[in-house]
């Protein structure tokens, strides 16, 4: 059973899937410090705050003297929006990178036309033997 198992973890496409999980782990840290750092400031322009600080609140809650607030109900709706800002970013350079491989990838050529079959071939000699 073990040799089983390392013959399956040491198959090629199975290190190709941990790399590829690893990289794409690497690629989302990118994409979600590119959304917090560039794209949250800039929509926190347009609605005058931090973007991911946006909620409606639906029960309020009680601030300490230090400040804090508790018992707050809210539903955070810019936290949601910068996720999904992240998944529509890595969906889009996923979906560049398949359309790119697809293009090198080598084009198979036509099949060459198909000869006479073997009954043709066969009438053609009945054909040259009547003569």
């Amino acid at each position: 059973m073990l040799k089983e198992f390392k013959d399956f973890a040491m198959k090629g496409n199975l290190i190709d899937i941990a790399v590829a999980f690893v990289m794409g782990a690497a690629f989302n840290k990118v994409v979600t410090s590119f959304t917090a750092g560039i794209v949250s400031p800039l929509i926190g322009l347009i609605f005058k705050s931090d973007f991911n600080d946006l909620k409606y609140v639906i029960t309020p809650g009680t601030a300490d003297e230090a400040g804090n607030v508790t018992g707050e109900i809210a539903v955070l709706y810019g936290s949601f929006l910068t996720s999904l800002i992240d998944f529509i970013i890595v969906a889009f350079v996923m979906f560049m990178i398949i359309k790119a491989v697809n293009k090198t990838k080598k084009k198979e050529e036509p099949a060459p036309p198909a000869g006479p079959s073997d009954n043709d071939l066969l009438k053609e000699i009945r054909d040259a033997l009547k003569k």
